[in-house]
């Protein structure tokens, strides 16, 4: 039977790689390349922010160019999921949906509803693993039908896998043209909408562009890159690769793992509820110039260095403000471009000591972990531009500055600038109290996640807070694309 088919592009907005739209193309008549922009989904479950929306479309602005130079066309289309799916089925008379497969929980409700949706209507569904190197239901079968839930372990049942699939072939223009593109009209008819149409304010745009082709080419100079400067794991790519993988198979077996509560394997922790405190991390005005460029980066680009991610993290939650991580994931998540259901989370949970990590008495210092990592504070004149007067030996703390010297920068702390929000080692000394108090209490759910000795990423944290091992090269990395 050749199928008319829906191919839905969810998370996977690329080409290369995709088992759902190659055999979608190997089955069928016409194939209709679809993307349903649903925004109340967008912003009510993804809540995804203007910079995300405008990386978004410009993804869905690539993938449209990619598939039209291949003879087809990319239909968005705008409405509820399910509604959306519903009408086009029954008008373009379509026998089979493909898409990937995700582990994301509102992404698996999505395709059940899709499923319950073909029951009804008649067509199949054909989901396939695709955004994943392995296949995370194996990964727990191995595991007696858990998931491991120590890095060591999980690496031990990898070992078991062997390697991963091989990506599939690409596809090329004789692929598409076995089948009938999509009538004449609606690729201009579901053509992909302007930011304004959206009414996303149109200076919220990241000098990081979205799309497929951008981010092979990122992928091309990266590797490029690391050939020259060879790294091991967890520190390399496939490191980063492998821990990805971990917080996928994790999550996806793991009840209520964005959230604290109801979460088997986070620390039940009594956090502050501080409004103001928790916005005035958010709009970067802590009194910390360290934080508060990091924060100012994120809002401005969408992207931070994984060491600025790791002092924002800290900050918030166990090192000076004691806020729940779940409300500083809320923000990453609104805000990063690569922000991600599992990876967000887990990390959000590791560095707030609340699962994963252990070493919790290893807190970064929001003073001088900034300045071992850029001496002369060029990463803060950049994103503060407020301070750059400063000389250098006050560029992390102004706030110790005579008052004629803030007056030659041209910067009164407490008027222009605000004064630290805590005093820092108060603040940390105190929280280190706590969370030790914690996790006696609650030391068999502490070890749940606990590794042997040396965990791979414990030491990689360790070689974060190192001074010896610091390298000032990193300041560079951070602001590469001033």
């Amino acid at each position: 039977m050749r199928h008319h088919t829906i191919h839905l592009f969810r998370k996977g907005l690329r080409l290369h790689d995709n088992p759902a739209l190659l055999a979608a193309l190997q089955s069928s008549e016409v194939v209709y390349p679809v993307y349903i922009l649903d925004r109340a989904f967008m912003t009510s479950v993804m809540h995804i922010g203007a910079l995300r929306w405008h990386f978004l479309l410009q993804s869905l602005e690539d993938l449209r160019s990619s598939l039209c130079q291949l003879g087809s066309c990319l239909l968005v289309i705008q409405g509820e999921y399910e509604s959306v799916v519903r009408d086009h089925v029954q008008k373009w008379n379509i026998t089979q949906v493909t898409l990937d497969e995700e582990m994301e929980p509102f992404y698996k409700e999505m395709e059940a509803n899709i499923r319950g949706l073909g029951e009804e209507l008649g067509f199949e569904v054909l989901s396939l693993m695709g955004h994943s190197l392995y296949n995370t239901q194996r990964i727990l079968e191995l595991n007696g039908g858990t998931p491991p839930l120590t890095y060591k372990r999980f690496l031990r049942i990898l070992a078991l896998l062997g390697d991963p699939e091989v990506p599939v072939r690409n596809l090329t223009a004789e692929d598409f043209q076995r089948c009938s593109p999509p009538e004449l009209g609606l690729a201009e008819r579901y053509g992909v909408p302007l930011p304004t149409d959206l009414k996303i304010p149109p200076e919220s745009i990241s000098p990081w562009r979205g799309g497929e082709s951008e981010g092979l080419h990122r992928l091309e100079q990266h590797l490029a890159d690391q050939a020259k400067h060879h790294s091991l794991p967890p520190v390399s790519l496939q490191g980063q690769l492998l821990w990805r993988e971990f917080f996928y198979t994790v999550a996806s077996a793991t009840p209520n793992f964005t959230k604290m509560a109801g979460n088997p394997i986070c620390l039940q922790i009594r956090w502050y509820e501080d409004a103001e405190r928790l916005h005035r991390w958010k709009t970067a005005q802590t009194g910390f110039p360290w934080i508060d460029a990091i924060m100012t980066q994120l809002r401005q680009e969408g992207w931070i260095h994984h060491l600025a991610r790791h002092a924002a993290a800290c900050f918030l939650t166990r090192g000076d403000l004691w806020i729940s991580w779940e409300e500083g994931m809320k923000v990453f998540e609104e805000l990063l471009l690569d922000a991600d259901y599992s990876i967000n989370a887990g990390n959000w949970m590791w560095l707030s000591a609340s699962a994963f990590f252990h070493q919790y008495t290893r807190i970064f210092c929001p003073v001088r972990f900034g300045r071992r990592t850029d001496p002369e504070g060029e990463y803060i004149r950049k994103y503060l531009p407020i301070l750059k007067n400063f000389p250098s030996k006050y560029i992390y703390e102004p706030w110790t500055a005579s008052e004629e010297e803030q007056k030659q920068a041209g910067c009164i702390i407490g008027r222009d600038y605000p004064f630290p929000m805590v005093d820092h080692k108060e603040a940390s000394d105190h929280n280190l109290q706590l969370m030790k108090q914690v996790r006696e209490e609650q030391y068999r759910t502490a070890q749940l996640t606990r590794d042997d000795a040396d965990d791979p990423m414990e030491m990689k944290l360790k070689r974060d807070l190192s001074e010896e091992n610091l390298p000032k090269t990193k300041a560079a990395r951070m602001t590469e694309q001033a």
